[in-house]
């Protein structure tokens, strides 16, 4: 049978998305080529790279705004580095908030000192800081708007006086935010849009060219987008699927609607959550994420019965970061709410057994 895929990444796909690209492995666009064959600069494959930079500009609503979308590789880990490399002159603030957001800070201490203007690090990362100044004589402020690890996500952002970055790896096209606050935006593609193999950097151009320092051509948002993001062999198939994904959120009717599943999904997994005794929220209530639920068992000795319970329903991908433990529903766009209420089910015939 179908399992239900909770995993954090690389995550579950829309059914379609993987039938089309399935297909395409084996004959795209009826060439009688594979997509994993043809040349990236044919007019086929530059075709699907302009319309996934594209339809990420028009889901986000900046189309015609001063932006300009890359699908680049190296995974959003690549961009702690290079986010640094091409906006940091002199110093810059940092949101710490969970495990990537620290990667984030570590990598940009390589070129200059950072300010960790608030940090939820003393408490595990269970909540999201507020109240903190950004200063207005930094280089840019730099937040993660989801944590996968610990279950936390940004309701809100603060209004910044300096140019704002956000990693939305695990968040990108859940939810209708106005994006025209973000000054650059990076996603690895594998937790809420595509297959592992590319990350998309949405940037706004005049925040470019401001640095001193010489950039490695490959590190350089400018060269990548004087190369309509073909400086080098882009992963295809990666692309390929993610223009695929967005096709499909846009017929869907958008974020916006996508957004009312993924807050349907939410409120029936934390109301299990509450509800049910042999269960707690690792997460502050007010910060859940709408992406990553993270829970405990109150009772251990009910793991073994739950895991096998788990299993026999087809229920995959649950375990908890290894740095929390527990358990992590991961319930991104592609996630059904059919599923969301498998797993509550278990969880509520579990309650019976206890």
């Amino acid at each position: 049978m179908k399992k239900h895929n909770f995993s954090a990444g690389p995550s579950i796909l829309p059914q379609e998305v993987l039938l089309k690209a399935s297909e395409a492995v084996m004959d795209f666009n009826n060439d009688g080529l594979s997509l994993l064959e043809i040349s990236h600069r044919s007019k086929s494959f530059v075709d699907v790279m302009e319309k996934a930079r594209s339809l990420a500009l028009e889901l986000l609503g900046l189309e015609g705004k001063g932006y300009k979308a890359l699908f680049l590789q190296g995974g959003a880990s690549s961009q702690f580095l290079m986010v640094a490399l091409n906006l940091l002159e002199k110093r810059a603030a940092y949101l710490n908030t969970g495990t990537w957001s620290d990667k984030a800070v570590k990598e940009a201490k390589i070129y200059d000192d950072i300010l960790e203007v608030a940090s939820s690090k003393d408490a595990g990362y269970n909540y999201i800081p507020k109240g903190y100044d950004i200063p207005s004589d930094h280089d840019y402020f730099h937040c993660t708007s989801n944590n996968t690890i610990f279950g936390t996500q940004m309701k809100a952002f603060p209004n910044s006086p300096i140019p704002v970055v956000c990693d939305m790896s695990s968040d990108i096209f859940s939810r209708t935010l106005d994006f025209t606050k973000f000054d650059l935006i990076y996603a690895g593609a594998q937790k809420n849009m595509g297959p592992a193999g590319t990350t998309l950097v949405i940037v706004k151009e005049d925040v470019l060219g401001k640095v001193s320092r010489k950039i490695p051509s490959m590190m350089d948002y400018k060269v990548h987008i004087s190369k309509s993001s073909m400086f080098n062999t882009p992963p295809v198939f990666a692309v390929y699927t993610s223009m695929l994904t967005l096709e499909w959120l846009k017929n869907l009717g958008g974020i916006k609607a996508i957004e009312e599943v993924n807050e349907m999904k939410a409120r029936v997994m934390y109301s299990e959550i509450d509800l049910n005794p042999l269960f707690k929220g690792y997460a502050n209530k007010e910060d859940r994420s709408n992406m990553n639920a993270t829970f405990t068992l109150a009772n251990e000795d009910l793991k073994e019965t739950f895991e096998t319970m788990l299993k026999e329903a087809g229920i995959s991908g649950l375990n908890g970061h290894r740095s929390v433990g527990g358990y992590r529903a991961s319930m991104y766009n592609a996630l059904p709410l059919d599923s969301v209420k498998a797993l509550v089910e278990v969880m509520s015939e579990l309650e019976t057994k206890a």
